[in-house]
């Protein structure tokens, strides 16, 4: 059977996420591929975030926010990260080794989010519309 997926060329799972990745060191959007995609599925969301920034922080930081329509998987449409930019902010741990987790979403609706949106307004959007969902990890020290 064909589970939806989520992987990158750039990193294997549970790896370390190479330094030109990093907020710090170029910032490189590293490229995500989706393996099997849910028949039903409109839209493909993605978010990045780091849980292990709780500590650091006292929250867990949103890296980076993106959906493609399934009809157009060359357009993305990104969300505000926490480093208050619009797109991809790589990891930028404060402190020590951090894991970064990739979450993708298969969703029955087509999102019209704005540009610039929040993690909370995407996972309103979401919610009831998740066919299936996947993940990727990632390590990355200071």
């Amino acid at each position: 059977m064909n589970i939806f997926s989520i992987y990158s060329h750039d990193f294997n799972e549970g790896d370390e996420i190479p330094k030109k990745f990093g907020y710090k060191h170029g910032n490189e959007k590293p490229f995500i591929i989706f393996n099997y995609i849910p028949d039903g599925a409109k839209t493909i969301a993605l978010v990045m975030d780091d849980p292990d920034a709780m500590g650091a922080v006292g929250k867990v930081w949103v890296h980076w926010l993106e959906y493609r329509i399934r009809n157009n998987l060359a357009l993305a449409v990104d969300g505000k990260t926490d480093f208050g930019e619009i797109g991809y902010g790589g990891p930028a741990p404060p402190d020590k080794r951090h894991t970064y987790i990739f979450k993708a979403y298969a969703l029955d609706v087509k999102l019209d989010l704005k540009e610039g949106y929040s993690k909370q307004e995407l996972e309103d959007a979401m919610k009831d519309h998740i066919l299936a969902e996947a993940k990727l990890t990632g390590t990355f020290a200071p």
